[in-house]
Parts: C-alpha cells; structure tokens; sequence
C-alpha cells in the first residue's frame, strides 16, 4: 500500500477497528483515534504513514455512510465495507488483511479499552516484542453479571486448556511479521485469541482499567460471549471429546451397579417383583448420556463440515481511503487503488 519506509524512520502504525452498528460512537471514536494517531506522530513515535482501519461489519444504520465520509475527509482513514455481517472476528480478520504497516493494533469501536494505551504498547513493540496484549486489570464499568460471566469464561477455557491471555479481548498489537503470520492461518472457525497466543512469537503485556462505554450497547451479549466460548473450546480443545470417554465410562460402570443390584435381589429375595423403575432408570441414563455425546460430537464434525468447504470468510462490498498521508508518491496511491480493486475477488 505504501513506499518502504526508509531506515531510522520511526514505525508505521495501523488502527483496525471492526464495527458493527456504532453511529452513535462512531464520530467521538474516530476523532479521539485520530487525535491519539496525530500525538504520536508528532513526537516522532510512528510515521506520518500510519491509518487507522474501519470494517464495517453489515451494520443496519448509518455506520457505512458515516465511514465514507470520515475516510473523504480525513486521508488517515480507511474504511472498509463487508458484503454482509460476518461477525466481529471475521471483520476485524479483514481489516487486519488490508493492514502494510510496521505495527498493527486493533481495538473496539466503543474504546472502552482506552487508545491512550497505544503508546505503552508501541514502547513494548520497540523493547523487541511482537505481539503486546492489552490485559483488563480493572472492570468497574461493567455490570456484575458481566463481570462474573467473563472472568468465568477464561477461568473455564484454561482449565480446557486453551491457551488464552487472563482478562484479554482483542486490544493488542501486533508486528508486521505475527500479522502476516497470522493471515496464514487456514481455518474458517476464528478464534483469534487463540490463534494469536499460538503464533509463539515474543510477546509481553500492558494492564489498564476499562473505560465506560459512551453510548449504544454492547455488541458481545450473553448469548454472543457463550457462542465465542463454545468456538473457542471447539477450535482450540479436545476436552468435550474426551469427557465422553469420561461419561461412557461412568454410565457403564452405573450400569453394571444397576445389574449386579438386580441380579443380586432376584437371586437372593423372594419377593423381588421385576419394577418400572429398574427398567427405567438405566434406560433414560444411558439414553441421555448417549444423546449428549452425540451433540458434542455433531458440533465438531459440524466445525470439519465448515472447514472442509474451504468457503471465503468474508467478501469486501467498497474500501473508499482518500490520497495517501503528506510524502506518499502519485505511484503509492495507484497501487493503493490496485490492491483495492484486486482485493474483491479474492476475498479471505
């Protein structure tokens, strides 16, 4: 997308931010993103060249038209339009595919999890870390329940043994090599928290306390957090599979205590009369266990079903940027709207 930048200029940053429905953010968003962009340029920390990605995700209100005129106006911005909604970590799977720069940091739209840390990350970046994790220390802003589930939630995935970051979403940033790393993955099944955490790339954290949320709601409810949760299990452990094993066992060993039990009245009571509830009983454990084993197992040959079909994640509808940043040659902004235009039949 752009000119090599040349040796001791100071890295180039990339901003992606996936949204989905944000108009009511969107405009405070942008202009704190764009403002934090401009500090670090003028301390010399990133080059001039550095973006900042929106990826519409499908929205249904006027997140895409507000998009194409922050990315008309502003030659920092790049917006981004998916086809349809393919889910936040489809689109910010996208967004991170339209990325050149030296560093990639993606972040929420509602900037909960505060942009001013991007200059902690960017120090960790240039201490020779290639990935930096932004970690939650503080959730005051969200309600208790919130708070329980998602603690609970990582709490539960590493005793699975999925390898994930304590109290870390998707605030990270990331170098040019882990990103291009990263879009190398195959699967259809995102998980990029887990993939991220697999590349084994030198890595570090940075703590913060989460901002309140501005305005409109949150886009990962109970039901979305339970679905990212049950894909990251599926994607990343074998734990459900094997307690099968652990449950067939402990239904035949049930049931064998259920036929000595029987055998054991009928041989040795006279007044053994054969019951409803010795039949029963055995039957519906055994039927029961046998249907829960068969949901777990049809959830994973329905994630194969998914892989196999090699389908595209996702298709690009626009991508609208305006004249490449101040030193950008006539020759980059060609091959900026080059890559625009071949990007959309070869879609992720």
């Amino acid at each position: 997308m752009s000119d090599p930048i040349g040796a001791g200029a100071p890295p180039s940053l990339a901003i992606v931010v996936p949204c989905y429905n944000e108009q009511e953010v969107l405009s405070d968003s942008a202009q704190e993103l764009l403002t934090v962009v401009a500090g670090l340029v003028e301390a010399g920390r990133i080059h001039v060249r550095s973006r900042i990605y929106f990826v519409d995700d499908g929205s249904r209100d006027a997140t895409w038209p507000m998009l194409e005129q922050l990315a008309l106006r502003n030659p920092r911005i790049v917006a981004v339009a998916l086809s349809r909604n393919r889910g936040h970590q489809n689109a910010l799977y996208a967004g991170l595919s339209q990325t050149s720069e030296d560093m990639v940091v993606s972040i929420d739209a509602d900037l909960q999890d505060g942009p001013e840390n991007i200059a902690a990350m960017i120090d960790a970046f240039v201490a020779g870390n290639e990935v930096v994790f932004g970690v939650r220390t503080e959730r005051d802003t969200d309600t208790w329940f919130k708070r329980m589930t998602a603690e609970g939630y990582y709490r539960v995935m590493q005793r699975l043994g999925v390898d994930l970051v304590f109290n870390h979403a998707d605030f990270r940033l990331m170098s040019r090599r882990a990103v291009d790393t990263l879009l190398e993955y195959p699967e259809t099944n995102l998980f990029l928290r887990g993939m991220v955490r697999e590349l084994g790339f030198r890595s570090t954290t940075v703590s913060y306390a989460r901002r309140p949320r501005l305005a409109g709601e949150s886009k990962y409810p109970l039901r979305r957090m339970l679905s990212l949760a049950w894909r990251g299990v599926t994607a990343y452990s074998i734990a459900p599979l094997r307690a099968i094993t652990l449950l067939g066992l402990l239904a035949g060993t049930v049931s064998l205590v259920l036929i000595a039990w029987v055998l054991v009245v009928k041989m040795f009571s006279g007044s053994a009369v054969p019951g409803w509830a010795s039949i029963m009983v055995p039957v519906l454990f055994i039927g029961s266990v046998q249907l829960l084993c068969l949901g777990v197992i049809g959830e994973y040959l329905g994630k194969i079903y998914e892989e196999v079909k090699r389908r595209p994640r996702y298709h690009l509808r626009e991508v609208v940027a305006r004249q490449a940043v101040e030193s950008e040659s006539s020759r980059s902004d060609r091959s900026m709207a080059r890559r625009c235009l071949v990007r959309l039949p070869e879609e992720m």
